[in-house]
């Protein structure tokens, strides 16, 4: 058959940018559960109090780690510093700390609260675990730039055929695919830049994505089987075309999401920094406190 006419794109090996992110997203918040699991199951036991000399030092250990989290800022901030190693290594350490020092400080307090004050430090640091989490899938969704997701999106543009006009693109037997795409690409990618527009399309937007995904399915399915017979595709071949044409309305819908979503996301992460600080001061306040009224009393 000609390859001129082959409806849709050729199948590409290499997982999507967004894809990977996710999976590390998943795998991550896997391991946080189990880990927080594990602690809590431990705690169960009864082996360590916070009143013997092996809950102390977990206590101990606990707040040093939080305390030495404010060691990535400074490197961020501080001249002086920006020479020690790089800030991909900070950041890693940065997490570390971030989820070792809550799980021992939970581990010290057995799950429980106290007198008021450590009631305060412990949702205090609770607080900032939750939105340090928060704030790395944030960080992670803007990390590569605009200009990262945008080639990316060229790309496919490219690769779909949407750009030249003197050539059919990939998906030109399905028109009403087609049109669909390209609505959803002028009404996302030139919203206007609002605060209820950058909500939308981080928590909306994604369900919007699927919604369209699904229902161009049904269409492509029957208009893929049209074409099939008049070619006189095989059933494994037509199989075969059908999926990579989803992969091709999937992968250019997700990748239009992420171009809109990154200005969305930095306005978010922006908000998020205002409300991540507060807390972590709160907790340093409340922890030192807690720490001078165990010595007090």
């Amino acid at each position: 058959m000609n390859t001129l006419t082959m409806p849709v794109a050729p199948e590409e090996d290499a997982p999507p940018p967004a894809q990977r992110q996710w999976a590390g997203d998943l795998l991550l918040y896997v391991v946080l559960m189990a880990l927080t699991f594990g602690v809590w199951q431990f705690s169960r036991q009864g082996w360590i109090h916070a009143s013997d000399d092996v809950g102390y030092w977990v206590g101990v250990a606990g707040a040093t780690a939080m305390l030495a989290l404010l060691t990535y800022p400074m490197r961020k901030y501080l001249r002086f510093m920006h020479s020690w190693g790089k800030v991909k290594w900070w950041f890693v350490v940065h997490m570390t700390l971030g989820v070792a020092g809550p799980l021992l400080i939970l581990l010290h307090a057995g799950f429980r609260v106290g007198s008021l004050n450590a009631g305060v430090a412990l949702y205090s640091m609770i607080v900032v675990a939750l939105s340090g989490v928060v704030g790395r899938f944030i960080k992670v969704r803007i990390h590569r730039g605009l200009q990262g997701e945008q080639s990316d999106f060229r790309q496919l543009q490219v690769r779909a055929g949407f750009v030249r006009t003197d050539a059919r693109s990939r998906l030109f037997f399905v028109p009403r695919v087609e049109a669909r795409l390209r609505e959803f690409e002028q009404r996302e990618l030139y919203a206007a830049a609002t605060w209820s527009t950058a909500f939308r399309q981080v928590f909306v937007l994604p369900w919007q994505q699927l919604r369209i995904y699904v229902a161009c399915l049904p269409e492509l399915r029957a208009m893929l089987r049209r074409f099939g017979r008049r070619a006189g595709w095989t059933r494994q071949e037509r199989a075969r075309q059908e999926r990579k044409a989803r992969k091709l309305v999937w992968r250019y819908l997700g990748a239009v999401a992420r171009v809109a979503q990154y200005s969305a996301y930095e306005k978010i992460f922006a908000l998020w920094h205002v409300a991540h600080v507060p807390f972590v001061y709160l907790f340093v306040i409340s922890a030192v406190v807690h720490v001078i009224a165990v010595h007090a009393y």
